[in-house]
């Protein structure tokens, strides 16, 4: 566990470099890949689904990266997408594809749909995130 924790914080970190990340926030980005992608892995490691646990470690991500972005004074995007890209199926789609060409059809297609749904989680998780965030910050008006 230790290892992938590591390997998922330089990989975040990585990528926040490539994305041109202030350099005083690398860690920050790369803290927050680790944190999404441990939650990703207890629950997988507890028996639920990866579509599921993708779901919970992206909205885990973007609540992180809303807090970090307030406390910092960053845009939230400098977190978000660095922190997300441990959860991204990009393997399971090399091997979907590899399957394709490979003229088994079956493996490949049952692997490439749950590299959408996976996907598809991802995206769900941080449009969870941010209207929950909304709904929080919404002023209360005093009815009339």
């Amino acid at each position: 566990m230790l290892a992938q924790l590591l390997t998922s914080f330089v990989a975040t970190g990585a990528f926040g470099i490539l994305f041109n990340v202030p350099r005083n926030r690398l860690f920050l980005c790369g803290l927050t890949g680790m944190l999404g992608w441990l939650v990703y892995y207890i629950l997988t490691q507890s028996g639920i689904d990866a579509v599921p646990a993708t779901l919970a470690a992206s909205f885990s991500i973007t609540v992180l990266s809303q807090f970090f972005a307030k406390w910092f004074k960053t845009p939230i995007i400098v977190f978000s997408v660095s922190g997300i890209i441990p959860l991204v199926p990009g393997g399971m789609s090399y091997d979907a594809m590899r399957l394709f060409v490979g003229n088994d059809y079956g493996m490949a297609l049952q692997l490439a749909a749950k590299a959408f749904l996976i996907s598809g989680a991802i995206a769900v998780g941080l449009i969870f995130s941010e209207v929950a965030n909304q709904i929080m910050r919404k002023p209360k008006r005093s009815g009339k």
